[in-house]
């Protein structure tokens, strides 16, 4: 019976701007974030390899500039005809209408609305918490968007063993792989992701997912959650 494997790819290193908790930041891979992207395609290719599988030529990405980047120098590092397709699917939680705005301007006006209790201390890691503005969305939910994106897309592979290539934002993944019951809901927030490092999820004929080959990376005190 064939086997289809989701590798689950965060983008490579990308220009921020500091104190900005939104992922929707529209900037570009460093140059280290291009050379970890280039690195991939060769990891994704050896796992491929150990696994038996053909590689899916079409790369689904979210549409953030970081992230069809890191697929297009893998597009282009892999052997094949590749290509790539970019999805509002696989994008980071949205902050919404306080999007690339700083931590303290959020604060600033949360704290201005009469509509709106203070933020708590640690909003910006709880996975539950939605920010009072439109447009936003709770880590759970952006979750919850990206694992039907990655269940739809897995549903239409060929009846081989063939691994996809998704590339998007670690929370988002992290919370993703959860609602598929692939990692803890405890680990969400101990777990992180390499750049550009390939994580693969296994999609079983019966609609359960598993962890399959790749490292999570031990998340530090100091690591933002958002990607």
């Amino acid at each position: 019976m064939a086997r289809h494997f989701a590798a689950l790819i965060r983008h490579g290193d990308y220009h921020q701007r500091p104190g900005a908790p939104s992922a929707h930041q529209p900037f570009a891979l460093t140059e280290r974030g291009a050379r970890q992207a280039y690195e991939a395609a060769g990891i994704l290719t050896d796992m491929a390899t150990t696994l038996g599988a053909d590689i899916h030529p079409r790369i689904d990405s979210s549409q953030m500039l970081r992230a069809w980047a890191t697929a297009d120098i893998m597009r282009t590092a892999l052997n094949g005809d590749f290509s790539i397709s970019c999805h509002d699917a696989l994008a980071e939680r949205s902050v919404g209408a306080a999007a690339n705005l700083r931590v303290e301007e959020i604060k600033e006006i949360i704290d201005a609305d009469p509509r709106f209790e203070p933020l708590p201390e640690n909003w910006k890691s709880d996975s539950h918490f939605r920010l009072p503005l439109q447009g936003a969305e709770s880590l759970m939910q952006s979750g919850e968007r990206v694992a039907a994106h990655l269940t739809e897309r897995m549903n239409g592979l060929p009846a081989c063993d063939t691994i996809k290539i998704f590339v998007g934002h670690g929370a988002a993944f992290r919370h993703a792989a959860h609602h598929l019951g692939a990692l803890a809901f405890d680990d969400i927030a101990r777990l992180s992701m390499y750049h550009a490092r390939p994580v693969l999820l296994e999609y079983a004929p019966d609609g359960t997912w598993r962890h399959a080959v790749g490292d999570w990376k031990i998340r530090s005190t100091a690591e933002p959650l958002l990607d």
